[in-house]
């Protein structure tokens, strides 16, 4: 039975300017590339290379982490786009009900792996040096982007885990305080929100914990004003929300309310939350971690390092982890409930296979030569 459990509900925007919003998932990827790029010129100066490369290598790993992930997202999980909505898959804007910025909505790291190989090649190939050197370097700082990243996943609230009644299950109420707090309809006579673990009851399995809803409603809102919004509005956020809240459809709102001294009504609702697996943080920690390690393996002999070793050690440990974690997140898209893995570990097979390959190889050449 659950012991403890966390609350989440950080909003996933910093700040909003009308249809232009900055969201801590944009600013934790681009701060990940910006990091990245200042250890390269760290490493290109401790190898002796022109520092002027890591502004091209730089691009070209932009480019091929956005382009990638997008089209990789489309191409395996959601290829009804390419018909639906064309020119949403590249667009990062949605035009209805009104117009506004969101931002690639929907990327999947391993397409962002298949753009970030196919580029690196390219730039081999354009400065005739060697791949494998390339991707030793380049992957030391993939993984650190990848921790930044996985971190903005969990300010969005989204790839999350599995129930767990393990005291590290996080309940994840941001949409819910979000869709309670915009200034649409019904919800123009909400003043705040504020949601709490309700100590009055005991967990239940399945992840399921008892919460307080508080809903603070603005001065001049009459009892049936509220009771309407309670019973109506409100209830058709928590049963819609059903991956992060459980709320019985058929029986009716459970709430009481209070008059504030200034005359204005709070509601105490009660319901339950969905305490889940924080994947992205094990993600994010996994993958902060795996870059502490190869940037500490590459630190010993820098440009002598053998070809193929970091990147046949960043394969296998970022994608076999990666497939274990899986276990522990919900699927994305609802054909791999058909499926005995899900997309997320068919892909992680091969890319974990290609290490294995690729670090016994580097092993069994009998001179280890330094990586261009």
């Amino acid at each position: 039975m659950i012991s403890d459990f966390i609350i989440w509900n950080a909003s996933p925007e910093i700040f909003n300017f009308g249809s232009i919003a900055l969201r801590w998932y944009g600013l934790l990827f681009a701060l990940g590339f910006l990091v990245s790029q200042q250890i390269l010129y760290y490493m290109f100066k401790k190898e002796g290379k022109p520092d002027k490369e890591v502004d091209s290598l730089t691009i070209y790993m932009v480019v091929a982490t956005v382009l990638g992930a997008r089209l990789g997202h489309v191409f395996f999980y959601q290829p009804e786009i390419i018909w639906q909505d064309p020119l949403g898959i590249l667009l990062p804007f949605q035009f209805t009900p009104t117009f506004r910025f969101t931002g690639l909505q929907g990327l999947a790291s391993h397409g962002a792996a298949i753009g970030i190989l196919f580029a690196l090649w390219l730039y081999a190939r354009r400065r005739k040096v060697s791949y494998l050197g390339v991707l030793d370097r380049i992957v030391i700082l993939v993984a650190l982007t990848g921790a930044f990243i996985r971190l903005g996943n969990y300010f969005n609230s989204e790839i999350i885990g599995k129930p767990t009644n393990s005291s590290m299950g996080v309940v994840f109420v941001s949409h819910l305080t979000d869709a309670m707090t915009s200034p649409d309809g019904a919800n123009t006579i909400v003043e705040s929100v504020g949601i709490v673990r309700n100590n009055d009851m005991q967990p239940l399995p399945e992840g399921r914990v008892p919460l307080y809803v508080y809903v603070f409603f603005k001065q001049g809102v009459t009892e049936a004003q509220m009771r309407n919004y309670c019973t109506r509005q409100l209830k058709t956020y928590l049963t819609s929300l059903n991956e992060y809240f459980e709320e019985p459809s058929l029986q009716p709102t459970d709430f009481d309310f209070t008059i504030e001294k200034n005359g204005a009504l709070t509601a105490k609702v009660r319901t339950w939350g969905i305490a889940r697996h924080p994947a992205q943080l094990y993600e994010s920690i996994s993958s902060l971690l795996l870059f502490l390690f190869l940037f500490w393996y590459w630190s010993i002999k820098k440009g002598a390092t053998p070809e193929g070793r970091i990147f046949g050690m960043f394969l296998i440990i970022l994608w076999g982890l990666r497939f274990s974690y899986e276990f522990l997140k919900e699927v994305q898209v609802p054909f791999e409930t058909r499926l005995p893995l899900n997309m997320g570990q068919f892909l992680s097979i091969p890319l974990f296979v290609a290490g294995v390959i690729i670090l016994i190889r580097s092993y069994r050449r009998s001179v280890d030569t330094p990586a261009s």
